[in-house]
């Protein structure tokens, strides 16, 4: 990974959620600290555990001893959404100026995120496009059909609206983060329709996205229909505030 140029000194804060990734988390924590390294010294990277009922929480607060830009927090299991918002809400009180999501299971590859930081200035929130997706096929029809609902709902195209890989400019995203439930399940979602329907600045850019690398699924096709039918409901309230 190049270097960057520190002569800014621009915040990064990369927002990664952690719900029962005892097995992994300490390969992402690994994987992703060199980047805000790379940024600069004000950089960190958070981990969030989401009420994990294993050992996530004690693996990252061990990690902590040997990477000194992470930062570890906890709270009650709230759900992916939750602990995303959580996160962005922390990194903005903190003076991030800019926020980086992505997960804890391994998926993304930090070796793409130059790209993202180049075009930083080129728009309000640059978020990746799962071009090779290798994650199976009941997800690739999840996205499609969020896709769909999200056009005849908001009347908006959006590429691919829940990536767990996005930049975006922490005080744009301030100004909005009021439209944003605290308990919403699909906080990435609705962020992408709001960045859209608003005309606030938006560019995909392809990305890999691999095979979860370890440990266990806590979505599984059921808990997806549910969050659906759920979100279906929130996005008609949530069309009228936006």
């Amino acid at each position: 990974m190049k270097g960057y140029d520190r002569t800014t000194m621009e915040k990064l804060y990369i927002v990664i959620p952690a719900y029962n990734e005892e097995v992994m988390i300490e390969s992402v924590i690994r994987h992703w600290h060199p980047v805000v390294e790379k940024i600069g010294p004000e950089s960190r990277l958070v981990v969030i555990d989401d009420g994990s009922k294993d050992k996530t929480y004690e693996i990252i607060k061990n990690c902590m001893d040997r990477y000194p830009q992470l930062i570890g927090l906890t709270k009650e299991n709230g759900g992916h959404g939750a602990t995303v918002r959580f996160g962005y809400a922390f990194a903005i009180e903190e003076g991030a100026d800019y926020i980086f999501q992505t997960d804890s299971d391994g998926q993304t590859r930090a070796e793409e995120f130059d790209a993202f930081w180049e075009k930083r200035k080129d728009a309000s929130i640059i978020i990746g496009n799962r071009k090779h997706r290798q994650d199976g096929i009941s997800r690739i029809i999840v996205t499609k059909v969020l896709k769909a609902v999200i056009a005849v709902m908001f009347h908006v195209n959006v590429i691919d609206a829940n990536t767990p890989y996005r930049l975006i400019n922490a005080n744009v995203l301030s100004e909005q983060m009021h439209l944003i439930p605290e308990d919403f399940n699909l906080t990435n979602v609705l962020l992408s329709v709001i960045f859209t329907k608003r005309k606030l600045g938006v560019i995909f850019l392809p990305i890999t996205f691999l095979p979860r690398q370890g440990g266990v699924n806590s979505i599984n096709i059921k808990k997806i229909f549910k969050m659906g039918m759920k979100a279906l409901q929130d996005f008609y309230y949530l069309n009228k505030k936006i």
